[in-house]
């Protein structure tokens, strides 16, 4: 299982190290001590919250756009059966689902609480794991 740094939290929250603080010293999340000594969360803890506490933003306005999107987030759900498997991600306030082989998610070493980057191109979503 994935354990993260205070910092790392705060990356896929896009919000203060300090904010995530503030949400451990209120009891919303549970501070672990990490190998290196300083202070953590569990992916799987963090993976729940951020399901539980996601917003989606208003439409906004759009000037632009890319044809190719890469979003950061954390693995939130597999369904697999013998041959297919369904993840979902939260990337921020977004649900990212991708349909791929159960050996694809077996070799990436997927689960809850993973870090995963989500590669947005049309209909399909590729599911990259980033060095560490």
């Amino acid at each position: 299982m994935s354990n993260l740094r205070i910092s790392e939290v705060a990356a896929l929250m896009g919000v203060s190290d300090d904010t995530v603080r503030r949400h451990i010293d209120q009891g919303r999340l549970t501070a672990i001590q990490l190998d290196s000594g300083r202070k953590g969360i569990e992916g799987r803890e963090l993976a729940e919250f951020l399901q539980n506490n996601a917003e989606a933003p208003g439409p906004g306005v759009t000037v632009a756009s890319s044809a190719r999107n890469r979003l950061r987030g954390i693995v939130t759900r597999i369904v697999k059966d013998t041959v297919m498997a369904q993840v979902e991600m939260q990337a921020g306030p977004f649900l990212l689902v991708s349909l791929m082989s159960r050996d694809s998610v077996d070799e990436l070493g997927l689960e809850v609480g993973s870090i995963a980057v989500a590669s947005v191109k049309s209909t399909h979503v590729v599911v990259e794991v980033p060095e560490s």
